[in-house]
């Protein structure tokens, strides 16, 4: 009887220093769970975008994209999906015939982790951070009619640097998210930079950062009451919805 060889169907993570990868240890945990044994996913630790040209693409049939290169990545995409031209961002590429396709799975991710937090108090917001992933929390704040203004370390027209932070400001905006690495392992007590004494217990904070589970930033927000909620479950749900583009898998 002939013996055919299975075709691996590879997947990884595009990104700069990621040793850490979440999205390594879920797909590798979902293909041993579905008993996917010619799925393989791995870290491409790029050290600069024009690196990507010396990728197999015929060898990879899609893979996730990390800090720093969600928007550094579109111009040697093939095509790019309606929602994902319009953030700006793409953290999902499928490869067909060699050919990159972006997605954006961030936004999907953030709102169907938020949606069951939000209140209808919830109405201005106050986004930290300006990268690919502020991109898509803006997108899905928009689409949700909340208003907002993003904070940076060099604030551009119509943002806010965190020195302008007035507990008035905190006390107006009652949804704030954290997009910025701040905090992120291992540097576990620093926070994005504002008045934390404003929060109350109608604020929502919401933190992109998943490790530690806990941030300094949800941590002052517990202090004062507030609810708090971490990047874990935004990271999941995109996966999920990444796993969903990438499609036509064989169990």
């Amino acid at each position: 009887m002939e013996n055919k060889e299975k075709k691996v169907n590879k997947f990884g993570l595009l990104g700069k220093h990621i040793d850490y990868s979440f999205s390594r240890t879920y797909f590798k945990e979902k293909f041993q769970k579905l008993g996917l044994d010619n799925y393989s996913y791995e870290n491409f630790d790029l050290e600069k975008i024009e690196d990507i040209t010396k990728l197999n693409l015929r060898d990879l049939s899609g893979f996730n994209v990390t800090i720093p290169y969600k928007e550094a990545i579109i111009p040697y995409l093939f095509q790019i999906d309606k929602v994902a031209e319009t953030i700006g961002a793409v953290n999902t590429v499928k490869i067909e015939n060699g050919k990159m396709f972006g997605f954006n799975t961030d936004a999907y991710g953030f709102e169907t982790s938020i949606q069951n937090y939000l209140q209808s108090h919830h109405k201005n917001a106050l986004i930290f951070g300006t990268g690919g992933a502020s991109k898509a929390i803006k997108y899905v704040l928009n689409q949700k009619g909340i208003s907002f203004t993003v904070v940076s370390r060099s604030p551009s027209e119509n943002q806010y640097g965190y020195d302008e932070l007035t507990e008035d400001l905190i006390e107006a905006n009652l949804l704030l998210i954290n997009c910025t690495p701040v905090g992120t392992f291992p540097d576990i007590d620093k926070r994005p930079k504002l008045p934390y004494e404003a929060i109350s217990s109608k604020h929502l904070l919401f933190d992109l950062i998943y490790n530690p589970s806990k941030t300094a930033f949800l941590k002052a927000g517990d202090l004062q009451g507030a609810t708090t909620v971490n990047g874990l479950e935004m990271l999941q749900f995109q996966a999920e919805k990444a796993w969903e583009i990438w499609g036509d898998f064989k169990v």
